[in-house]
């Protein structure tokens, strides 16, 4: 029995000896009705932009919803931020404090599937929502919401805004936004997470970074003229192998994958072009930079070897998550209150469809009921939300919208998250945010407490530098 499993176990055993919740001030009831409200029409929200299911950068129809939303709802929107299209900031309010909410809609590229509990892939589609980010963004707007009304009735001082990122699959939308200063004035930044249990995350994550190596090489005929040719491919095959070789040596820690984009297109040419595109983390960035010069040694090296000539493109680089416990413990008593999902009849005979498809589930059917503890530790994944973190108090929620032991980036994860089961934990995670939210207004001791934290874990001296240096956002990078 794993950890969490046994966590789960023994929180099932409170719930069932003492199932309600704490009961919240009136205020925040309030807040929790508004969201309950807006099931509807956060479900057609969420439903439209699963559907669309577009890639980072190119995501068009699902900005273009969000903004009119909020627009809809007397937000003042600007548009086409840090030199992206699809970027946005939605805002209300005026003064300090500034509390931010990050919306996310990228979907992810070569893997769909209809909202059915068995494998059921849908032709011709590009991508799908496999990280939850339909769900996501629109949580987040809801939230932003709910904040405006209740800014708006009370009268009371400060500011909501949603940032609208883009390309958060592999193109660092948040880092050209931090980059741009969009943070600059922000307090604090509460940010969400489809997932399949319900957790506040003061995690951190690795540090990520990217790029597209490029090899060129000169064409023949394989049979006719093979020593006329310069094989892009061979040196893409003999790069990936010394990347492979490196894998002994390098911290235990380190994380490296890559995928060929482009390797010629029929066996008798010998192919003058070939990419692969790579992806390198580790927890520390300072740990990274070396392990990447490494790699960059790898592909001169092939090129060198093969004849051929290299180049590479960064796409994208993210800080790991710089996480807050002091708006952590904040947002975990907020989650506590609102509690768990329920499911219903037909969700749970979709989840007991789905669930022996899982592998090896590290929850049990029942666990979205639940609030786990807050989590720390290390998230094995990267995010640019922790490039935010680097600069503004940052803290992140979990919730279940998926079923128990779902991993993200599957086709179980769009499966549920087009069915309603996805809808309910996006509604967990508008309340608790809204919840969070409106104590930071009514408590700035809090904030301040969140920033001395943040200063302190920055360390002395320490001064941002997108590990980007000054590219150009790559808007093409999934075309």
């Amino acid at each position: 029995m794993s950890w969490k499993t046994a966590v789960c176990l023994f929180a099932l055993t409170l719930c069932a000896s003492n199932p309600a919740p704490a009961e919240p001030a009136a205020a925040g009831q309030d807040l929790i009705n508004f969201v309950d409200a807006r099931f509807d029409q956060n479900q057609r929200i969420a439903h439209q932009i699963w559907d669309y299911a577009e890639l980072g950068y190119l995501e068009e129809k699902s900005s273009a919803l969000l903004k009119q939303t909020l627009a809809d709802e007397g937000f003042t929107i600007e548009s086409g931020v840090a030199e992206i299209p699809t970027a946005f900031l939605a805002s209300y309010g005026s003064g300090q404090p500034v509390i931010a909410l990050l919306a996310e809609y990228d979907a992810l590229p070569g893997i769909t599937q209809t909202a059915s509990p068995v494998r059921e892939a849908i032709p011709g589609k590009a991508g799908g929502q496999a990280c939850g980010h339909h769900l996501l963004g629109t949580a987040s707007t809801s939230a932003a919401i709910a904040i405006k009304h209740w800014l708006e009735e009370t009268g009371a001082t400060g500011t909501i805004r949603l940032y609208g990122t883009p390309a958060e699959e592999g193109g660092s939308g948040k880092v050209y936004m931090v980059r741009a200063g969009l943070f600059a004035d922000v307090d604090a930044v509460l940010a969400w997470h489809p997932d399949d249990a319900n957790q506040v995350e003061a995690k951190s994550s690795l540090a990520n970074r990217s790029a597209k190596f490029r090899f060129h090489g000169v064409s023949a005929h394989a049979a006719g003229a093979p020593e006329k040719a310069r094989s892009a491919l061979d040196a893409v095959e003999a790069f990936d192998f010394m990347v492979n070789l490196m894998r002994e040596h390098v911290p235990q820690e380190t994380r490296i994958h890559y995928v060929i984009t482009s390797g010629g297109s029929t066996p008798n040419v010998v192919p003058d072009f070939a990419e692969v595109y790579y992806y390198v983390r580790h927890p520390s960035v300072e740990t990274l930079a070396p392990i990447w010069e490494r790699i960059e040694k790898a592909a001169q090296a092939a090129a060198d070897g093969t004849g051929t000539t290299v180049d590479w493109e960064f796409i994208h680089g993210n800080y790991p998550m710089l996480p807050n416990n002091t708006l952590g413990e904040l947002m975990q008593s907020k989650l506590e209150i609102v509690g768990g999902v329920s499911y219903d009849q037909d969700e749970q005979a979709f989840a007991e469809k789905l669930y022996p498809t899982l592998d090896s589930p590290e929850f049990s059917l029942g666990s979205e009921k639940i609030v786990l503890p807050m989590a720390h530790g290390i998230n094995m994944g990267s995010t640019d939300v922790g490039d935010i973190s680097w600069n503004v108090p940052t803290i992140e929620l979990a919730t279940a919208t998926w079923v128990p032991g779902t991993a993200a980036h599957s086709w179980q994860a769009v499966a549920a998250g087009g069915t309603d089961i996805g809808i309910k934990g996006l509604q967990v995670a508008a309340k608790t945010l809204a919840l969070t939210a409106q104590d930071l207004y009514q408590n700035p001791h809090i904030l301040l407490a969140a920033k001395d934290e943040l200063k302190q874990a920055q360390g002395e001296g320490f001064t941002y530098k997108p590990l980007l240096g000054d590219r150009a956002p790559p808007l093409d990078y999934r075309k």
